[in-house]
């Protein structure tokens, strides 16, 4: 017995190149450095040439694929059973398009916010709350224009900050935000499904 190689994958890899490296790919541990140097060179996959997208692979395939050249070697799998391989493109998309998505995205965001918080105000009626408050605290009629309604509007934008944990480059403390939350969720739920579609594929042969 040559040693025990253990290798831990996450859920998620990404990679630039057709050709995967175990190394690339998994952490690797082994007491000898021998064996842990070939381990990490070793090829285990090859994706199609310059076909990007997401790529199901399991541990059994890492385990097997160094077993085929390490004789008395014992490998220890730990972490995600299946994951995924992420194969982008090594030249990066395009920062002309990545700016227009973001601007309409932006856009879309602002004005869509805007218009749901001008319906939620019609709705409820603020402004006839607020003429009623004013008219009861003042004993005048409002003007419209009054603190009630400024503090209200800096109340939304203050509550938007403090909700989102975010500001620009600045976060109020270091959890994570309620939407890099929600993105991690949406990750995860694609990661699923693109194994589960891989799971049917094998066993209706499709």
């Amino acid at each position: 017995m040559s040693g025990t190689l253990y290798i831990q994958t996450d859920k998620n890899v990404k990679v630039h190149k057709e050709k995967i490296l175990l190394g690339e790919i998994a952490d690797l541990s082994c007491s000898d450095r021998n064996v842990l140097a070939r381990c990490q060179s070793r090829t285990v996959a090859t994706l199609p040439r310059e076909k990007y997208g997401r790529y199901a692979m399991t541990a059994m395939d890492l385990v097997r694929a160094v077993e085929k050249t390490e004789e008395n070697l014992e490998v220890v799998h730990l972490g995600e059973p299946e994951f995924i391989i992420d194969y982008e493109d090594p030249g990066g998309k395009s920062r002309f398009l990545a700016g227009v998505k973001t601007a309409l995205v932006s856009l879309v965001t602002f004005f869509g916010t805007a218009f749901s918080i001008m319906t939620f105000n019609t709705d409820v009626d603020i402004h006839g709350l607020f003429s009623n408050l004013h008219r009861m605290f003042t004993g005048q009629a409002s003007g419209g224009f009054t603190i009630l309604e400024i503090m209200y509007s800096v109340g939304i934008g203050v509550g938007v900050v403090v909700f989102f944990n975010h500001f620009g480059r600045m976060k109020i403390s270091d959890d994570p935000t309620p939407m890099e939350v929600q993105m991690r969720i949406y990750e995860n739920q694609v990661d699923d499904t693109v194994l589960e579609k891989e799971r049917r594929k094998e066993t209706t042969g499709e």
